[in-house]
């Protein structure tokens, strides 16, 4: 059995210092709207989002396909 992709949906306080901490880790923007205050970002087969305002807690993503 093969499992579905999962990503990690992380309610941030501030997108922008965010942002450039999953940089330093190798992490680049994909998709999203930083204006929004939302972005996907990945690093190789592994992607997480971050919301700002939009959350209360962290949500686990299952991604079908």
């Amino acid at each position: 059995m093969e499992l579905e992709a999962f990503s990690i949906s992380l309610a941030v306080k501030d997108i922008d210092s965010s942002k450039r901490f999953y940089e330093k880790l190798g992490f680049a923007s994909f998709a999203g709207n930083q204006a929004e205050n939302w972005l996907i970002m990945k690093n190789g087969a592994h992607a997480i989002g971050l919301f700002q305002g939009m959350f209360d807690k962290n949500i686990l993503i299952s991604n079908p396909g």
